[in-house]
């Protein structure tokens, strides 16, 4: 990561943190009413090959300590009714402006994986996580919506990672490194305007 986009993340966040304080403060009151504790969902993710972080984000879903891997049709249940709103809003990511505060995470890159996948991909993994991981990125602008649709069709934990590893994380490895190659300020905050609309269309 270059000083500039360094300096840039920080500015952002504490900028965003400053605004948004009052939204990420109400949206953690409605989880606290509506579903309990916990209000918050960390997540052990990769920064780089080697070195792990909890990632932060608001709870969407009942707790189930044997929970692994992905998000599929499998786990539609346990999504609460407030989850429902959070995800299709990505409200629940706000905490994730703490991630990149820390240094943990930047604005714009690929999204941090699991360690699994990192450890079932380790030459892929160490190409794309030469990139400071990333809130939202190319990826996420090009093929989250695809990447929903094909988990959605899963209704087994076996089947959501079957399809997760076959497509999505070649795919959006790829992306990722088209980023890497091409990455810009000019690029990053188009990437940023694009996720702002996308956000503003699901709502």
């Amino acid at each position: 990561m270059t000083p500039a986009k360094r300096v840039f993340d920080v500015v952002l966040s504490v900028l965003l943190l400053f605004l948004l304080g009052p939204m990420i403060a109400c949206t953690a009151l409605v989880i606290l009413l509506n579903e309990g504790r916990p209000i918050l969902y960390r997540s052990e993710r990769m920064k780089t090959p080697e070195q792990a972080f909890l990632l932060i984000k608001f709870r969407t879903m009942r707790v189930d300590p044997a929970d692994s891997g992905v998000t599929g049709a499998d786990k539609a249940a346990r999504i609460t009714r407030t989850g429902r709103t959070l995800r299709r809003t990505r409200l629940d990511e706000l905490p994730q402006l703490w991630n990149v505060l820390r240094g943990d995470m930047s604005f714009v890159g690929p999204r941090p994986p699991l360690r699994r996948y990192v450890e079932m991909f380790p030459d892929l993994y160490a190409h794309v996580l030469r990139s400071r991981p990333g809130i939202t990125g190319l990826a996420s602008v090009v093929y989250a919506d695809h990447e929903e649709a094909l988990l959605s069709r899963c209704s087994t934990a076996g089947e959501t990672e079957a399809a997760y590893v076959r497509a999505c994380i070649p795919r959006k490895a790829r992306l990722d490194l088209m980023w890497q190659a091409r990455r810009t300020l000019c690029f990053d905050l188009a990437i940023l305007w694009q996720t702002f609309r996308g956000r503003l269309r699901r709502r």
